[in-house]
């Protein structure tokens, strides 16, 4: 059965009735009463309500279909594909990446489901911060804010660092220190972040179709050489899955082996897939976001399905696991196109001389990584001030709607790149960025769990299936699969610091290092959880006291009033009809 057969099915069944307690208590009487209430204003009272209306802390909706659709498709493709991939593969072989792949890109696809379901509901300003607010818990909303904050300014360097060492592939070090580019490139995405909204979504527009462009030409590329129209004619087929083998053995021998060196790849294929949340942080800036965001979920699919399983697909029958070249793949240190595996297939096939345009080619993916990292942690902060979570200076804007001050101090935050300057400060950097992944994987893991609150608060609170906007195809099975896995992922991702490695000082040696940058993010989430809890003390949220209203009139005028002037335009506008017959559909 297709997904429009489930969702359909899905929509016409009734699922409310069962779940409401068949006694309630004279709270929830009194809660329901409440409910009804707010959804016969569904404005309520309070700060929520009174934020959405004040000018000086509102974000502009200037974002275009065309431009959320193709950050959808394509902003969220870095480095992590195009050369994280080299490191899986080198580690545990093609069949392994290939599974890896396939599974974290079916829990990636889980959660934008759960995310599409509550953003086009309520479309809030402060992105999912708020909906963990609002439907959970205060305090998952509190940690969830700061969690993903500190996520995007410890990366949003770190991409600033890559560009430099990208540059290094064509101007030596030696030469122009990595300092003066890191200026360049952080002046440049502040600039950009600060003339507003219009500017930051075209130019992302057309950096994301350049990526698009880039991974379906690598793709295309990769099937000729797959069926030997290289320079070297030779028709590769499945050869290196039989010799040196489709799975190889990591820290052990045999299936034992074979499947510590699959797991060990769950890591890099989480790393290659953060980001794709980017889209729950445009639903406050996003044009008619109730219609765009549904499209930019399809799309995700697709691009899951197309970019990430199918390349790793074709580099796992072009490159065998023992390859030479992948020896640059597994460096700490190495961001440049050598690092590729893309390039190291090309090479071993003839097309070496293609190394530098791919190099220039990962410069604009880093490049574009660093920008939309800069957005994500400024609209965070800005999320978290608007939540009261944080100095409500954060949530002002100007008159470009750019929250000013929550920009200023993320990009002041980003200097933190010109510590890799310095040649004894890179191992230092290395495992700054080893907290990327889990403080990603518990944005996911409290994505998923605030919307199983809101599911439960919907039904308990009357909305019937057919007045949603967006529903998850899988439903709650697909969220709590998801959620498992998620959890098992942050659980055991650096395995590898519990594993005897000898050395040359003694037998044996447990890497603490690892372990504490691997799994910091852990309790500093927990602690932030409950220290709000213990602090502000705020109950959490029941199906029945969940805010599913608050503010919902406002976001309803808004989209009658953009539907209204895009009628009016597209009546005056004689090429409306060919463009909704013959190109609307590709965004």
């Amino acid at each position: 059965m297709g997904l429009s057969s489930r969702l359909k099915g899905f929509k016409n069944s009734k699922p409310d009735g069962v779940i409401a307690p068949p006694r309630p208590s004279y709270e929830d009487k009194h809660d329901a009463a409440d409910v009804a209430e707010r959804r016969q204003s569904a404005t309520g009272d309070g700060r929520h309500a009174d934020d959405m209306k004040d000018p000086t802390t509102r974000l502009h909706r200037g974002l275009q279909a065309r431009q959320v659709t193709m950050i959808a498709i394509g902003g969220a493709i870095g480095t992590g594909l195009i050369i994280g991939t080299g490191a899986s593969l080198a580690k545990a072989g093609p069949l392994s990446i290939l599974i890896s792949y396939s599974i974290v890109g079916f829990i990636v696809y889980m959660v934008m489901c759960a995310l599409g379901e509550m953003a086009t509901w309520l479309p809030l300003e402060s992105g999912f911060t708020g909906y963990a607010t609002r439907f959970c818990d205060p305090a998952l909303g509190f940690s969830l804010g700061y969690t993903y904050w500190f996520k995007y300014i410890i990366v949003t360097p770190n991409q600033l660092t890559a560009a430099a060492l990208v540059i290094s592939y064509w101007v030596d070090r030696e030469k122009v220190n990595p300092g003066v580019w890191i200026a360049i490139f952080l002046v440049a995405i502040l600039l950009i972040n600060y003339l507003g909204i219009k500017i930051f979504g075209e130019l992302e527009f057309w950096l994301s179709s350049i990526k698009v462009a880039t991974i379906c030409g690598l793709i295309l590329l990769c099937f000729i050489l797959f069926l030997g129209g290289g320079p070297d004619h030779d028709r590769k087929g499945f050869r290196y899955w039989k010799s040196p083998g489709a799975m190889k053995p990591l820290y052990a021998t045999g299936d034992a082996g074979r499947f510590v060196g699959l797991w060990s790849t769950f890591v890099n294929a989480t790393f290659a897939y953060l980001g794709t949340e980017l889209v729950g942080v445009t639903v406050g800036e996003a044009q008619n976001p109730r219609k765009v965001i549904p499209r930019a979920i399809k799309l995700t699919f697709w691009r899951i399905l197309v970019f990430y399983v199918l390349s790793v697909f074709l580099i796992g029958t072009l490159v065998p696991y023992n390859s030479k070249g992948l020896v640059f793949a597994t460096s700490t240190a190495n961001t440049g196109a050598s690092a590729s595996p893309f390039v190291v297939a090309m090479i071993e096939t003839g097309l070496g001389k293609l190394a530098g345009f791919i190099n220039a080619l990962i410069l604009i993916f880093v490049f574009s990584a660093a920008n939309s990292d800069l957005y994500i942690a400024t609209r965070t902060l800005y999320g978290l001030a608007k939540e009261g979570n944080c100095h409500p200076i954060f949530a002002r804007t100007d008159r470009r709607g750019v929250p000013i001050y929550a920009l200023g101090l993320s990009a002041l935050i980003a200097c933190i790149a010109f510590l890799n300057v310095a040649d004894d400060s890179r191992q230092v950097f290395t495992y700054f960025v080893n907290l990327v992944t889990i403080f990603g994987l518990l944005t996911w893991i409290s994505i998923l769990v605030t919307h199983i609150y809101f599911v439960k608060a919907r039904r308990a609170q009357g909305i019937n299936p057919s007045e949603m906007y967006y529903l998850a195809p899988f439903g709650l099975p697909g969220t709590y699969f998801a959620l498992g896995f998620c959890i098992l992922i942050a659980i055991f991702k650096n395995f590898d610091a519990f594993v005897h490695v000898k050395s040359s000082k003694r037998p044996y040696k447990f890497d603490h290092v690892t372990f504490i940058t691997g799994y910091l993010g852990i309790p500093l989430y927990l602690i932030m959880i409950l220290g709000h809890k213990y602090k502000v003390r705020a109950p959490g949220k029941t199906p029945l006291t969940a805010d599913l209203f608050t503010g919902k009139d406002v976001i309803d005028r808004e989209e009658e009033e953009f539907l209204a002037e895009k009628a009016a335009k597209r009546k005056d506008s004689p090429g409306g009809w060919f463009y909704r017959h013959f190109v609307s559909w590709l965004f």
